[in-house]
């Protein structure tokens, strides 16, 4: 039986070779990626919501190469240490599936048997979360709307994803872990001074949710190396600053083949009463 539930009228479905199937008959192919589509029309705000085919190619590229290495690392050992032996876990927002995977893969080495999905709104990006790990089942679909069962989940990952919290209470079971990755203030600071005139730090807060209770901030904070021009495009175009930068900014970032950069994150834990 799969994690996900029928979008359309919340039965379980099955999946089988080529397609997921619940018992009322409504039915979604599998892409030859290995993703399905669970997004209703009416939940649709454009024509491709998420990220576009650029963006979910800078993502992969960049990611794959290890650069948020420290941040993965960090979600495994959290993850790993608040999971029995068989947790059913959702990455909400999982974009390219690369923190999807490791996390995954992390649970397999430490001799659990995870069962584990990802949404994401952008089909794109699926496309590649899908290809990397065979082993998670993923699906296009609203973190605010997410096609999982109430109480189904025992932990909850989100990286830079929407904060859709009725939802994420939802779906976790009582004493269930959240964990919400944010930028901290200092995140890419020296990609923000090439590309802004007076650059500002991320704002840093500690906001208690209902439903939830804080159980830790874990900081994560490395230094890396872009040593190619492509790979600092790359970091570029998986930012918001991609599409609010002024022109001159964006040229200045053109011109380096090399950017020592400050990588900065805060993966706030909480734990569902």
């Amino acid at each position: 039986m799969s994690l996900f539930r029928c979008p359309v009228c919340g039965a379980p479905l099955e999946r089988e070779s080529h397609v997921y199937r619940c018992p009322a008959g409504h039915s979604y192919d599998i892409a030859k990626e290995g993703y399905t589509y669970l997004l209703p029309p009416n939940q649709k705000h454009s024509a491709a919501p998420g990220d576009d085919k650029g963006m979910a190619a800078a993502r992969r590229d960049f990611l794959s190469k290890g650069y948020y290495k420290p941040l993965l690392n960090t979600l495994c050992n959290e993850i790993i240490a608040r999971s029995g032996d068989a947790p059913v876990i959702l990455d909400a927002g999982c974009g390219e599936g690369w923190y999807t995977a490791g996390v995954y893969q992390a649970l397999r080495s430490a001799g659990k048997t995870p069962r584990m999905a990802g949404t994401d709104i952008s089909k794109f990006i699926l496309r590649y979360a899908a290809k990397r790990e065979k082993g998670v089942e993923f699906a296009v679909a609203s973190s605010y709307r997410l096609p999982m069962a109430d109480g189904s989940l025992d932990i909850l990952l989100n990286c830079f994803s929407p904060l859709a919290l009725e939802e994420f209470r939802r779906v976790l079971r009582p004493g269930g872990t959240f964990l919400y990755v944010v930028p901290a203030a200092d995140h890419l600071w020296e990609l923000k001074k090439v590309l802004y005139d007076r650059p500002y730090p991320n704002e840093e807060k500690e906001t208690p949710y209902e439903g939830f209770a804080y159980e830790a901030i874990v900081p994560v904070d490395q230094r890396i190396t872009l040593e190619s021009q492509s790979d600092i495009h790359a970091l570029f175009q998986m930012t918001p600053y991609y599409w609010k930068t002024p022109k001159a900014g964006a040229e200045r970032l053109a011109e380096l083949d090399r950017l020592d950069c400050r990588i900065a994150f805060r993966v706030h834990i909480f734990r569902k009463l």
